[in-house]
Order: C-alpha cells, then sequence, then structure tokens
C-alpha cells in the first residue's frame, strides 16, 4: 500500500512538471529610457539662524513740549504721508509768548525808526542808534523762536509709512520723552538676527546670504548691511542686519532663518523624480548589462530639484530618469541618445 501511494505521488509531481513546462514566462519588452549619470556637486553646508524682518526706517513720535492732546488722528495701519499732522496739543501758554514777543518787537521796530530820524538830524549819539538796532534784531529772534515752539504744537509724520502703534489718546497729558505712537515705512524692509560668535566670520559686509520667510514662496537673496562692532552681555551674540528685496507676502515682524554659509562639500546628486518611494523603501533604476536593475538607497537633502544619494549609489553609475514608475526589475532598456 504504502509503495502505490509513493507511485501516485510521483506520477502527481511528474504531471505538474510538464504543466509548468509547457507554459513558458513572456520576456519583458525592451524600452526606451533616459537617463543621466550620478555625479558629485559641490554644494556649500550651512547653518540657520533665526530672525525677525523689521522696517529699515521706524520711529517712535513723540512731542517736543508739554501740553495736553487735544486732537488725536493718528490711527493703526493707516498710511501718512511726511508732514501729516498726527496730533494736536494745548498751545495757550505758548500763544502768550507769541503774542509777547511781538509787542517786544513793534516797541523795538519804533525805537529804531525814532532814533533813525536823530541820528539824520544829529540830535543822537551812533551808541543809542546801535542798540536800538540790536534790540529789533532781539525781538525778531524772539518772535521766530516762540512761532517755532507754536508750531511743535502740531506733531507731525517725520516720513511716509504707517502707524503701527497707538500710545497715547485725546486728554493725555504730552511731553518730551513720551512717545505717543509709532510708525514704520512698510516698502524698505530688512532681517535682523543674532550670530554666535562663532560663525560670526563667516560673514562680510556686502555678503549676498539666502533667507527663508514662511510667508514667501523662494528663498530671498538678502545683503549684509550692518554687523555689530560689539556682543550684547548676555546673550553673547551680534546683531547682523541684511537688506531684504522686495517681495510679496514680506510684511515686518514676520519670523524667518538666514544661512549661514559654513564650509563646500562634494554632494552626490540625482534628479529628484528617479527616486521611487515604496513606504520606508526608497529605490533608484540603474542600466547594467542593458538591463534596469533596481537599487536600494538612501537619500538625504533636496537642493534645486536634486536630491542627494548617501549610500546605495556609485559615481559615474547611469540612472533612469524617465517612466520610472512603469519599469520592473531586470526588464531590458534602450538608451535613448
Amino acid at each position: 500500500m504504502k509503495r502505490f501511494l509513493l507511485f501516485i505521488t510521483l506520477l502527481t509531481l511528474a504531471a505538474c512538471g510538464k504543466h509548468e513546462a509547457s507554459q513558458p514566462a513572456t520576456p519583458l519588452p525592451s524600452v526606451v529610457v533616459k537617463v543621466q549619470l550620478a555625479k558629485l556637486q559641490p554644494h556649500v553646508a550651512a547653518e540657520e539662524v533665526v530672525g525677525t524682518v523689521r522696517s529699515k526706517l521706524r520711529a517712535q513720535v513723540e512731542a517736543k513740549i508739554s501740553g495736553r492732546v487735544l486732537e488725536y488722528t493718528a490711527t493703526p495701519g493707516a498710511a501718512v504721508k511726511a508732514g501729516d499732522m498726527l496730533a494736536r496739543l494745548e498751545n495757550q501758554e505758548i500763544q502768550a509768548k507769541v503774542d509777547q514777543a511781538k509787542a517786544l518787537l513793534d516797541q523795538a521796530q519804533r525805537d529804531f525808526a525814532r532814533q533813525k530820524e536823530l541820528v539824520a538830524a544829529n540830535a543822537t549819539t551812533r551808541q543809542d542808534f546801535d542798540a536800538a538796532d540790536a534790540r529789533v534784531k532781539v525781538a525778531t529772534a524772539g518772535v521766530s523762536e516762540a512761532e517755532t515752539m507754536m508750531s511743535y504744537a502740531r506733531v507731525t509724520a517725520p516720513f511716509d509709512g504707517v502707524i503701527t502703534r497707538k500710545l497715547a489718546d485725546v486728554g493725555d497729558l504730552a511731553m518730551p520723552g513720551r512717545h505717543l505712537l509709532e510708525m514704520e515705512a512698510p516698502t524698505t524692509l530688512r532681517f535682523e538676527a543674532d550670530l554666535p560668535e562663532a560663525i560670526l566670520d563667516r560673514i562680510t559686509m556686502g555678503a549676498k546670504m539666502q533667507v527663508k520667510i514662511a510667508s514667501v514662496a523662494k528663498p530671498l537673496e538678502a545683503t549684509v548691511s550692518e554687523i555689530a562692532p560689539v556682543a550684547d552681555p548676555v546673550s553673547r551674540t551680534f546683531q547682523v542686519k541684511l537688506d531684504l528685496p522686495v517681495a510679496e507676502g514680506l510684511r515686518t515682524g514676520q519670523f524667518g532663518r538666514v544661512a549661514v554659509p559654513m564650509a563646500e562639500m562634494q554632494l552626490l546628486m540625482v534628479p529628484k523624480g528617479s527616486v521611487i518611494k515604496r513606504g520606508q523603501m526608497e529605490l533608484i533604476f540603474v542600466v547594467k548589462d542593458g538591463h534596469a536593475n533596481l537599487r536600494l538607497v538612501k537619500t538625504g537633502k533636496v537642493i534645486n530639484g536634486s536630491i542627494e544619494v548617501l549610500s546605495g549609489l556609485e559615481e559615474g553609475e547611469q540612472v533612469l530618469i524617465s517612466d520610472v514608475s512603469k519599469l520592473s526589475d531586470g526588464q531590458p532598456v534602450t538608451i535613448q541618445p
């Protein structure tokens, strides 16, 4: 019985073998592909330092005289022109000084006119005439000073810009040293960052550096315009300011990063589209002996449409860059010239 079962089993295996041999596998068709050599490319390694976008021209506006605020026209977010009134202060005391200075000038001018007639008639001395002339000049200067003080009752915008902060209101007491508002020019922006002492020697005045802002699609090329000559005693950092180009979506107060170049290195780069991702695996097709061989690789940073290959690929190997998702491992290929 055992011999009979063994005989049946051998017959079954022989029949299966004949069936499989009768259905040979269909060979994969040859595909025309494009390739690119994996090559080392120079890359400057950089350290990113955080910073803030600020206006190049900003001011904290205050009054030059003391007085109650009678009118306040500055509104946060409002655009103003240089010379526009932002606030008006009470000026009764200054007006009284202007009236007093004008009265003294009128008296001095009448005295000078009388001295002029007396000199013509040889009825006075030259000394009295010169004294009358000097009193006119002093009184004229007094009127000019009082009128200048009167103009300070109108607080005006020092430049074209936008009101960013309101610090007073009608009825408040304004005085020198107390800020009434803050304003800035939004058209001229710069990036300010605090650099550690260890990397300060990597930048120079006028150098071009890449600044990344979240709301701006592409990195901005900024120019170093200021480098603090002394370090902050608390953080031990040096403040660096970089002029930014005009860009849509760029506003003051935004957070950003500046790339400080550190050293140049060689990276093995391939086109980003040549890398296939399957789960956690990263794969590349490499042409060898006329066939597409699937290769497991490990990638690094992406730079300008190319991706760094850290392992699994050697310099000079032919990497497939076309129709990689449609190819199979070991498929015959013809390289497109």
